[in-house]
């Protein structure tokens, strides 16, 4: 470190302080010198490179409280951390702010910053976000490590009915564990496909037969198909609820509602069928069970708990409310105002399809759609005019919130890649230090993990240190500052 004066020290006044306002520093990090002065660095007495101006009158063991080295021919004080980094924290003192250079992990730049002690709220909010988004991301791989590692552990003060449980649970519910629960999955979505095309086949006329009383209903064969589908789904549903380690949770996801839909209706309708006809009419009986029979179109959506590719879309879609609340305003206010205008236009017209304006909402959803089914069209020449502007509007609007909503497609499904990478990247670690015997499987030890992994800032002592570039670390509170740099490029 540089000061101003000939002596070793900085000068004193005197009072003992030392002249701050004129003092100027030389900082070298990671290779790059940087010269700093004191009326700059007091705006922010609490940070590090402030420290760095009252720290000489506290002696070496002071100086290397601070830095990694001092060269006191030199007068330079040695810092081996990020200098892209450090580049960007050093705006704080002279613009009050700080933002994050392209390329720079958000985690890396975060501990940087906690390490130059600057506070995260000088952080732009524009930057806050990828750390953020950052933030989640290691949760979920966390979340990963953890959900696997709890499948691989046994804990041997479980009782046998425990045991049992985790053992059935992971068997439906995780495919990638073993082979016989990939072969469980291929059968459920077997069934779930078999009892899609029965329930459609069941509906042709040439394969229904006819009741006592005359009335068409499906084929006893298509029946026993169904009935044996509707037993799977029942079992396996069944299965699931007892194993499952939050039954009330359990009960109220999404998909497991979707499951209830699917299997309900079937002995809904077999107990009207038995016993409905003692407490109502005959006719309304049958009325009731065709209703129910429509429900079995639930089942369809079973697909989904198989297939990785709808639940991204469904993601996509849900992320992309705003963008398709927008393509439904558009299409709200030029149904409206093109009916209008149409409606007004075509009444001099003595053969006019248009007979009012809510009439006319129809015409207008299938010309701003492009449907075009012919039954209501415009017969005067301004009709036939608007007609033409609704249409080439309704594909403007149309067209206008797709890029987003397939960009949210492709982002969220690369992300899912990249953490799946990293889960088994991590797991692949673990392994490996297991085997050097550098690490201990203790129940301790995982509970650590899960519950550092909450946080989302966590990384496991059994975990070996990586210098991979490609290598996306689960970062813990401790301050492996340097591993993580040669890390996180």
């Amino acid at each position: 470190i540089k000061m101003a004066g000939d002596s070793r020290f900085p000068d004193m006044d005197t009072d003992g302080s030392e002249k701050n306002e004129e003092t100027e520093i030389v900082v070298n990090v990671g290779g790059v010198r940087q010269v700093f002065y004191g009326d700059n660095l007091n705006r922010y007495p609490e940070t590090r490179l402030a420290e760095l101006i009252n720290c000489l009158s506290g002696g070496y063991d002071s100086i290397f409280s601070l830095c990694d080295d001092y060269d006191p021919g030199k007068r330079e004080f040695y810092f081996d951390r990020d200098p892209d980094a450090f580049k960007c924290i050093i705006d704080v003192y002279y613009f009050g702010e700080i933002h994050m250079k392209k390329g720079i992990c958000p985690i890396c730049f975060k501990n940087e910053m906690e390490f130059w002690k600057v506070d995260l709220k000088f952080l732009d909010d524009c930057c806050k976000t990828h750390l953020s988004e950052k933030k989640e991301e290691l949760e979920e791989i966390a979340r990963r490590v953890q959900l696997i590692l709890d499948d691989l552990g046994v804990d041997a003060s479980e009782s046998r009915w425990k045991r049992c449980q985790k053992y059935i649970w992971k068997f439906l519910e995780k495919p990638e564990s073993s082979y016989p629960s990939r072969v469980i999955a291929v059968l459920s979505f077997l069934f779930i496909l078999i009892s899609s095309v029965v329930m459609c086949v069941g509906t042709i006329p040439d394969l229904q037969v006819v009741d006592a009383e005359g009335n068409r209903m499906e084929h006893p064969t298509l029946d026993s198909i169904e009935t044996a589908c509707i037993g799977w789904f029942t079992t396996e549903y069944v299965l699931r609820l007892i194993s499952s380690p939050n039954k009330l949770h359990f009960a109220l996801s999404f998909m497991n509602i979707v499951d209830v839909l699917a299997i309900l209706p079937f002995y809904v309708s077999l107990t009207l069928t038995h016993l409905g006809a003692k407490l109502m009419e005959l006719s309304n009986v049958q009325q009731a069970v065709q209703a129910l029979r429509i429900m079995r179109i639930a089942r369809i959506f079973k697909l989904a708990r198989h297939s990785s590719g709808l639940q991204t879309l469904t993601y996509a879609l849900k992320r992309s409310f705003k963008e398709l609340g927008l393509l439904l305003m558009y299409l709200a206010v030029g149904i409206f105002v093109f009916s209008a205008l149409g409606y007004t236009m075509e009444q001099s017209h003595p053969e006019t399809l248009f007979k009012s304006i809510p009439q006319s909402f129809w015409w207008a959803i299938i010309t701003m759609t492009t449907v075009g089914y012919g039954d209501i069209y415009p017969k005067t020449t301004l009709g036939k005019l608007n007609a033409a502007i609704s249409f080439l509007c309704g594909v403007i609007a149309i067209a206008l919130p797709i890029h987003p909503i397939i960009n949210n497609f492709v982002r969220y499904y690369n992300k899912q890649r990249v953490l799946e990478t990293a889960a088994k990247h991590e797991l692949e670690l673990m392994e490996l230090n297991s085997a050097e015997g550098k690490a201990t499987s203790s129940k301790s030890e995982l509970e650590d993990l899960a519950r550092e992994g909450k946080e989302g800032l966590f990384h496991s002592s059994r975990l070996k240190v990586s210098h991979s570039d490609t290598f996306i670390h689960l970062l813990s509170e401790e301050k492996h500052y340097r591993t993580r740099l040669q890390s996180c490029k």
